[in-house]
């Protein structure tokens, strides 16, 4: 019987018995039920991918789609687990059955009993992993016939994502969705595995119902029967996981749901799944080994090794390097800073940068610039500075023939060039992108730029960005507290409240909280954050000093989490890792849409059932809740009367 590589590796995983498990109750880990039965408890013989030429002779039962039909001669059949040919009979005999399986639409769910043969000489398909043999039918049933699709269930057919999420249900047949749910599983598994079975951690379930929380991302709120009170959807579990670590459990993870009242992004949706991680008495150290060793247990063999352990980069390093908290370390354009060379130049406008307190020139080597970039590329570069930045870039080109959009060139003096070159290791077809003002700024603005230069660069067939290639990062020393955009004399959590001061800098907190670094990791992959973590705050008296004080918070919404610190908490910390966008990576998909079987529109639609969707009045009325209608939704809410009228 033939299994995929990916099920073959889970299973000679769990056929690892666990030290602590007894012989006698081992049974789903014995050797001698190492592969999965995927025809046990229904009436298929076997699956339509797993046939080959061992299985000749043999009688089956197949249940599947219609693939497609070819004149009436064959159909291909297919489940979840491949395709297989089928030779519908042709004589009169057997006209019931041909009857059967030539009339039924494509999509129709068939049950099919044969013979296992052997394809005749030449006619092997080599692209089809059954394609040395055929099943020669007997017997057929129609199980379900299917109406007129809006779209074929093929990859290379084109459909808007739109349509592909209003016929979800549809959708989900394709090879590429069953591929990238079922290598989801197997991945979770693996992860269940190394953290239950090999380092001892306990699977909880938290509670969805919760309160509404200071601080972090917006919550989906939930109304109650009592008059005024809500729940609220925590946009993770983190009190609930800290709490269990004062309660003794040592270890938690969790396959967590989670739900933020934002809008969609390709890599962000309302509700998102993550693994959940918090240990009690670790240090940082401890947290990132044990996640390296989880994604190693859990990688897929074909997407390469995982290679240990991941290199780490400072918060202050990633932004001066990189413009960014998440840098994409596949490959280089690095921001330099080209301030001493040009201390004494005569160009005002770096002048007047550098008079300024954090005033700084930096700026950006795009290998082979002049030429894969037109005028209009440099053109819309500056454009973007200027809208999203306020800030202006200045392109420099060595090539002499090459001048357009570049007055900069020709105020540098001679002796401030071959340092500038020397500093930027500049090619001739080289152009640098310059930039002045302050730090953060002019970082910021230069790390969007590399990106959006690597992606002009590859629509023009340069290759930096190796698909293949998976680049772990881990980013620390992230600053504790942040300025508030709108009040910056305030401060705010740069993550969340409960995350624990830098030892070093814990004197900083009652004089310069501002300079307080965190105990605050990133775990970056190919310029993506997929995980987040922290050491916590376990002292009930400086978590309220940093909630009330520092945050000015209402520390009653916390009290329990107060409380709870008091008594006896143990040092902890923890992790969670975005499940959707840690798969998207994996599969190389564009969207995390990709990767959850049932997701919400870019709008946070649901396009297949219409949520959110209208409630009538009277459904209210026990929530005590009345709708104020928006002057422009005076249509929707007509609508919603006529169809309670009819």
């Amino acid at each position: 019987m033939y299994f995929p590589s990916w099920m073959r590796q889970l299973y000679r995983g769990l056929s690892a018995q666990p030290a602590w498990a007894s012989p006698r109750r081992s049974l789903v880990l014995s050797p001698h039920r190492r592969l999965p039965e995927f025809s046990s408890f229904i009436a298929r013989t076997n699956t339509c991918g797993e046939l080959r030429s061992s299985h000749l002779g043999q009688e089956v039962t197949l249940c599947g789609w219609i693939q497609y039909r070819r004149q009436n001669i064959f159909l291909v059949l297919r489940d979840f687990h491949g395709l297989v040919q089928i030779v519908i009979p042709q004589d009169e005999s057997a006209a019931s059955v041909k009857k059967i399986l030539c009339e039924a639409p494509v999509e129709s769910v068939v049950q099919v009993s044969g013979t296992v043969v052997a394809r005749p000489p030449g006619q092997e398909n080599p692209k089809m992993p059954t394609g040395e043999i055929e099943i020669k039918v007997k017997t057929a049933e129609l199980l379900n016939s299917c109406k007129k699709l809006p779209f074929e269930i093929k990859d290379f057919v084109k459909k808007t994502e739109a349509l592909r999420l209003q016929y979800r249900y549809l959708d989900l047949r394709s090879f590429q969705m069953q591929r990238n749910l079922r290598l989801r599983s197997q991945m979770v598994m693996r992860m269940r595995e190394y953290l239950c079975n090999l380092h001892g951690f306990i699977d909880i379930e938290t509670p969805t119902l919760f309160k509404k929380t200071p601080g972090g991302a917006k919550e989906f709120l939930v109304p109650s029967r009592e008059p005024g009170k809500f729940y609220s959807l925590p946009q993770s579990p983190q009190q609930f996981k800290q709490l269990l670590m004062i309660g003794g459990f040592d270890r938690y993870f969790q396959v967590a749901r989670c739900y933020r009242d934002e809008g969609s992004r390709p890599d962000r949706q309302p509700e998102f799944t993550q693994i959940d991680i918090e240990m009690s008495f670790v240090d940082q150290t401890g947290i990132q080994q044990l996640i390296e060793g989880l994604l190693q247990y859990s990688w897929p063999s074909d997407r390469g090794a995982v290679a240990l352990p991941f290199p780490s980069m400072t918060f202050a390093e990633a932004l001066a390097t990189y413009g960014t908290d998440k840098p994409d370390t596949r490959f280089g354009m690095k921001i330099i800073d080209i301030s001493n060379v040009f201390r004494n130049t005569e160009i005002g406008f770096l002048q007047d940068a550098l008079s300024k307190p954090q005033g700084t020139v930096k700026a950006i080597c795009v290998p082979g610039g002049a030429k894969y970039l037109k005028r209009k590329d440099i053109e819309s570069i500056r454009k973007f500075a200027v809208d999203h930045f306020n800030q202006e870039v200045l392109p420099v080109f060595l090539k002499t023939s090459i001048n357009w959009n570049s007055p900069v060139a020709e105020l540098i003096m001679e002796e401030q060039r071959l340092e500038f070159i020397r500093l930027m290791q500049v090619q001739e077809d080289d152009v640098i992108l310059l930039t002045a003002g302050e730090h953060q700024k002019a970082c910021s603005l230069l790390g969007k730029l590399r990106l959006e230069c690597a992606d002009l660069l590859e629509k023009k067939g340069v290759v930096l960005r190796d698909p293949a290639l998976f680049s772990f990062l881990w980013v620390v020393d992230f600053p504790l507290f942040l300025p508030k955009e709108d009040n910056p004399r305030e401060l705010e959590s740069a993550h969340h409240p409960f995350t624990a001061p830098h030892p070093s800098d814990i004197h900083l907190l009652y004089t310069e909280p501002e300079k307080v670094r965190s105990q605050h990791y990133d775990l970056v992959l190919n310029g993506s954050e997929i995980g987040g973590g922290s050491i916590r705050i376990h002292n009930a008296e400086l978590q309220h000093y940093v909630l009330a004080t520092l945050l000015k918070e209402d520390v009653k919404l916390l009290s329990h989490l107060l409380q709870a610190l008091d008594y006896g908490a143990p040092p902890h910390g923890g992790i969670a890792l975005g499940l959707d966008r840690l798969m998207c990576l994996v599969t190389g998909s564009p969207s995390i849409r990709d990767v959850i079987a049932f997701p919400k529109s870019f709008r946070g639609h649901d396009l297949m059932s219409s949520a959110p969707d209208c409630v009538p009045p009277e459904d209210l009325k026990p929530y005590h809740i009345q709708v104020s209608w928006p002057a422009d939704s005076e249509s929707e809410k007509n609508s919603l009367n006529l169809h309670q009228e009819s």
